[in-house]
């Protein structure tokens, strides 16, 4: 019959076509204007869980999509970190400036470290990145007339200047770290559906059978590094800026790179907004338990992110992202109706 629709094709309403773009855009406002409305210490939870999304996003990309356990990211962190207040407190570079070179530096690291290691398969990279973090965690402790050693390094505190990294309300960092993770979120994003992301998965999945259909291995782990390195090293910017103070064991520790780790894995990696869920959830977690029971329990926070690990691997081992995807799935099924 003219006119008649082929069965195959499913007419969506034009409410559903709408629903996504709406909804974005709905989630940006609330995000733009919430935080007026935080006292300072909430303020500081949401600050700490968008950074380490911003980080766990950068982890996910070596991590995740390329299959490759790094425990080593916390030096990609720490170099960041250093380069850009060492800069700032000996030439007085702005750490809008110094942030580059931090990222520059973590790069060339990142090259020299998958040269070396990347053709390491299994637990062997996982340990070479460990000790390349720690090698730079004893270098910083050592090295005491340059990076203060175990004393750490303050930030000049200058007042209110923005071309200097400094605010006198925490709300602007939120915007800085809120932009940084949409950056890491769209560049993941964009890296998920190119040759690089599909080489990426190929080779997580298997990498002999990515080789031999023509996936050069080693350039494509590379490559992830240096990128996932580049973006952890601006996290690391921040951090030291927001913070004001650096040491070896707050931005070069073991710990902090498994963190990074487990906000990745809890949340679903290979998945773009997997390291958001799962910062979203551990981090206001872990700070919330160090504030109530940290003085009397050190340590506390790992044992509730071990717990946390075990129960997501044995209950959801595809990560939060899994349930959470179905869910809204569900929901733009129903509006198309």
């Amino acid at each position: 019959m003219r006119g008649a629709p082929v069965p195959s094709e499913r007419v969506i309403p034009a409410t559903a076509r709408f629903i996504k773009p709406l909804s974005a855009v709905v989630v940006l406002l609330v995000l733009l204007v919430a935080p007026w409305f935080f006292t300072p210490y909430p303020l500081h939870i949401v600050i700490m869980t968008l950074l380490f999304a911003a980080a766990g996003s950068a982890w996910n990309i070596v991590g995740g999509y390329a299959g490759q356990l790094s425990l080593g990211h916390a030096a990609f962190f720490g170099i960041g970190a250093y380069t850009t207040t060492l800069l700032q407190i000996h030439l007085k570079l702005s750490p809008w400036i110094g942030m580059w070179a931090g990222a520059i530096l973590a790069v060339v690291a990142a090259v020299l470290i998958g040269w070396a290691t990347l053709r390491l398969q299994g637990p062997y990279f996982a340990i070479a990145t460990i000790a390349f973090a720690e090698v730079l965690r004893l270098m910083t402790l050592h090295l005491r007339d340059f990076t203060g050693g175990a004393v750490g390094l303050t930030v000049p505190y200058l007042g209110n200047r923005p071309w200097y990294f400094q605010f006198e309300q925490k709300v602007y960092y939120y915007y800085v770290i809120l932009t940084l993770l949409l950056l890491i979120v769209a560049v993941v994003r964009r890296m998920a559906s190119s040759r690089l992301g599909y080489y990426l998965i190929a080779i997580g999945q298997n990498e002999i059978v990515a080789e031999a259909v023509g996936v050069p291995a080693v350039a494509t782990k590379i490559k992830a590094l240096t990128l996932s390195a580049f973006l952890t090293a601006l996290c690391g910017t921040f951090y030291a800026q927001y913070i004001y103070f650096i040491d070896p064991f707050s931005v070069l520790s073991l710990g902090l790179s498994i963190e990074f780790a487990l906000v990745a894995i809890v949340g679903g990696v290979r998945t773009v907004w997997g390291p958001v869920l799962g910062a979203a959830l551990l981090r206001p977690l872990t700070e919330l338990t160090q504030a109530a029971l940290g003085a009397t329990y050190a340590g506390v926070q790992l044992i509730v992110y071990g717990s946390l690990l075990i129960l997501v691997i044995l209950l959801r081992p595809e990560g939060l992202i899994g349930p959470v995807s179905r869910i809204y799935t569900r929901m733009m099924r129903r509006l198309e109706v």
